[in-house]
């Protein structure tokens, strides 16, 4: 029992001893460093002041009102003059060339390429021996020029007469020849006059169609120099509201001639426009109203039904005295599609041809007014302000067969 009790006070001591190193080796171990001290946070500087306020206020002695002089009126006060405007000077009217004996002037300009038509018939002709072949040949040269199938066998067949009855063919009989056969394709007994005077009251209405790229409004323009030739007064109707630009350049062809231009928002109704146009001609009194319609796709039936729709509205006013359709010649047989459609639509009246100067074929001109049954009244021969002509038939076929 002793020796129990000895083994547990011994234990106590050898634990207590333990204890007392632990708690020591903690003491020793040094304690963590102290936590930093607040930063110095420095004030920002005061915000910046204009004038005597950026500097230190200053004791300063100060007036009152009343010690303060005042201008008493007697110096003048400069007074700054506002600018001068300077006015852009009036754009110049021009003087177009008059009309008649336009296409006579400009037909060695029309020769240059229709030559070949002529040119090729006449050499034809002048063969000793007029056999089969030889009026095949006759008759393909007709139809490339784009005559048609009709009216060129017509012509062959009025000349094999001719020549059969004739005999012997000088070239001066060959020339006088064809001349009369072409004159008689070409038809003169048309009435080629621009219908721009009605019966009862002025003004005249044209309205000139076509599809895009035929020259349409550049052809309204130049018929508005036509006009004012011959002593007219004009009136244009931009109401082609749906290409762009297409007002700005019917308004500069009227400038140009003293012509005033109706026009409307881009994208408008060309309608609108169109009774608009109609509405200021009877006001200004004016002789002519030309009326540019949108460059229509043939093939587009709610389109075309839409320029319709710019004839009945301009009817309101007073029934159309012509209706224009512009067809580029260099389209030959392929112009003929759009003139059916068109003439659907609209009651065709006269026909322009334009680029008749270029790679046109002169055929075009008998082609068209077979399928329409009007005239052909005025032709595009160049670029030029005044390259737009009445046509006359004479001196077409002259230019076809050469001097």
């Amino acid at each position: 029992m002793d020796i129990v009790i000895l083994a547990v006070v011994i234990a106590v001591v050898v634990l207590g001893a333990l204890g007392g190193l632990i708690v020591g080796s903690r003491r020793k171990k040094p304690l963590p460093p102290p936590p930093p001290a607040a930063p110095d946070i420095t004030a920002p500087p005061a915000e910046p002041h204009v004038g005597d306020e950026a500097e230190t206020p200053r004791d300063e002695p100060r007036r009152t009102i009343e010690e303060v002089d005042l201008p008493d009126g007697s110096t003048g006060v400069a007074v700054e003059e506002p600018p001068v405007v300077e006015e852009l000077p009036p754009t110049e009217i021009e003087v177009p060339e008059p009309t008649a004996g336009r296409l006579i002037r400009l037909r060695a300009r029309l020769s240059r390429s229709q030559n070949a038509l002529g040119k090729g018939l006449l050499t034809l002709l002048s063969r000793e021996h007029l056999d089969e072949d030889t009026w095949e040949e006759i008759e393909d040269t007709l139809l490339t020029a784009d005559v048609g199938v009709a009216p060129t066998q017509e012509l062959v067949e009025g000349l094999r007469e001719r020549v059969k009855v004739l005999g012997t063919r000088t070239p001066a009989e060959l020339r006088g020849l064809l001349r009369e056969e072409l004159l008689k394709l070409v038809g003169t007994d048309f009435d080629r006059t621009v219908k721009t005077e009605p019966e009862t009251s002025k003004p005249g209405i044209v309205m000139v169609v076509g599809v895009n790229g035929t020259g349409k409004t550049t052809t309204t323009g130049k018929l508005a120099r036509v006009l004012v030739a011959d002593g007219r007064s004009v009136v244009l109707g931009a109401a082609d509201t749906f290409r762009a630009a297409a007002a700005d350049q019917l308004q500069t062809w009227g400038e140009r001639v003293g012509a005033y231009t109706v026009r409307g928002p881009e994208g408008g109704d060309p309608a609108s426009v169109a009774f608009d146009a109609v509405k200021e001609g009877k006001e200004m009194g004016s002789d002519v109203v030309l009326i540019d319609t949108a460059g229509r796709l043939h093939t587009k039936t709610g389109l075309m039904d839409e320029l319709g729709k710019v004839k009945r509205v301009v009817e309101k006013h007073a029934p159309l005295d012509e209706v224009l359709l512009v067809l580029d010649a260099t389209t030959g047989q392929n112009g003929l599609v759009q003139a059916r459609v068109f003439a659907e639509v609209v009651d065709i009246t006269g026909i322009v041809l334009t680029k008749l100067d270029g790679t046109a074929k002169g055929g075009i001109v008998v082609a068209v007014q077979r399928e329409l049954g009007v005239p052909v009244k005025l032709v595009g021969l160049g670029e030029g302000a005044d390259d737009l002509a009445p046509f006359e038939p004479e001196a077409f076929v002259d230019a076809l067969i050469g001097e």
